[in-house]
C-alpha cells in the first residue's frame, strides 16, 4: 500500500516557544490516521505544514508524494480541509458558500444538496453563516471540505461542540469518505472518536510524538494492571486477576448467578496520555 503522507522529523519554533518538535509518522493510502491531543499541543500547526500554509525550520514533509513546500493548485484540488471557519463567508448563505467551492472546483451544483442532507444543513441552506451556530459552522465547514472529492481530508476537531447524534452523522459520513478510498487527518481530544474511527493514532503533546499504533495495540501496551473487574448484582465490585487463581472464585460466581458485569481493566486512550504525561486532557486550553 502506497504513502499518502510522510512527516520525517518536523520541527518548527515560533515566538521563542518549540511547537513542533521532531515529529515523524508514515500514513497509508485510505486509511484515518488520529492526532490526539489537548489544544494546545501544535495539532493545527501541523495541518497547516502538510497542507503548505507553514513552512517548518526542519525535516520534511511529503503529499502524495511531493514536498510539502512544493505543493502546486494541482496538488491542492486534492486535498480537503477542514480548520474552524476556514474558508467560509458570513454574509453568504450556506449554499452560496458552497456554490463558491462548487465552481472553483467544477463540480455539479446538484452535489450541493447531497452534502447538505448527509449533515443535517439541508434546512438551514438559505440561512447566513453569520446566524449560525458554531456547531452548525463545523458541520458547513465539513461540506466545503467535501465538495471536491479530496483524496486526502484534513478535519480539525469536526465534531468539536456537537451534540451525540450529529456526531455519530458526522462518523457515518467518515466512513463513507474512506470506503470510497479517501485518506484522512483527523485531530481530535475526544478519545473515544479516535479509538473507534481510527486505524493508527499518534499522541501528541507539547509538539512531540509520545505514542503512535493502533489504538487497541497501544491500550494493551500499557495495560499493566491485566484484571478483571467484576460487578455482582448485589452492587459490589470486585476486582481479580487475570491469572488460574482466580479461576475458582470467578466459578463460584457463575453457579450462583451472582454476576452483573465482567469488564477487563484494559486502558483507554485517555487513560493512557494521562499516565505517560501526568495530565488530563481537560486540563490543557
Amino acid at each position: 500500500m502506497s504513502h499518502a503522507m510522510i512527516a520525517n522529523e518536523l520541527s518548527l519554533r515560533f515566538a521563542g516557544k518549540q511547537i513542533l518538535d521532531s515529529v515523524s509518522f508514515e500514513i497509508q493510502t485510505g486509511e484515518i490516521f488520529g492526532l490526539l491531543g489537548p489544544s494546545g499541543a501544535g495539532k493545527t500547526t501541523l495541518i497547516k505544514i502538510l497542507t503548505g500554509q507553514l513552512t517548518q525550520d526542519s525535516g520534511y514533509a511529503r503529499l502524495l508524494g511531493k514536498d510539502t513546500k512544493e505543493l502546486s493548485a494541482f496538488e491542492h484540488e486534492k486535498i480537503g480541509i477542514m480548520m474552524d471557519s476556514f474558508g467560509l463567508y458570513d454574509r453568504l448563505s450556506v449554499y452560496d458558500n458552497l456554490v463558491f467551492y462548487a465552481d472553483i472546483y467544477h463540480v455539479p451544483h446538484k452535489r450541493i444538496a447531497d452534502i447538505l442532507k448527509s449533515i443535517d444543513l439541508y434546512d438551514h441552506r438559505n440561512k447566513a453563516v453569520s446566524k449560525l451556530s458554531k456547531g452548525m459552522k463545523n458541520r458547513l465547514s465539513l461540506a466545503r471540505a467535501l465538495m471536491n472529492h479530496a483524496k486526502i481530508l484534513f478535519l480539525d476537531e469536526p465534531t468539536s461542540g456537537l451534540d451525540p447524534v450529529t456526531t455519530k452523522e458526522i462518523h457515518a459520513v467518515l466512513t463513507e469518505q474512506r470506503k470510497r478510498g479517501a485518506t484522512i487527518f483527523l485531530t481530535t481530544h475526544n478519545m473515544f472518536e479516535a479509538e473507534s474511527l481510527c486505524d493508527h493514532v499518534a499522541l501528541l503533546n507539547e509538539g512531540e510524538i509520545i505514542e503512535y499504533g493502533k489504538p487497541t495495540d497501544i491500550c494493551r501496551k500499557y495495560n499493566y494492571l491485566n484484571k478483571f473487574r467484576v460487578t455482582l448484582k448485589d452492587g459490589e465490585m470486585v476486582i481479580l486477576e487475570n491469572s488460574s487463581a482466580s479461576a475458582l472464585q470467578m466459578k463460584e460466581y457463575l453457579e450462583k448467578g451472582v454476576i452483573e458485569a465482567i469488564h477487563s481493566t484494559e486502558p483507554t486512550l485517555e487513560s493512557v496520555f494521562t499516565q505517560l504525561t501526568g495530565k488530563e486532557l481537560d486540563c490543557y486550553e
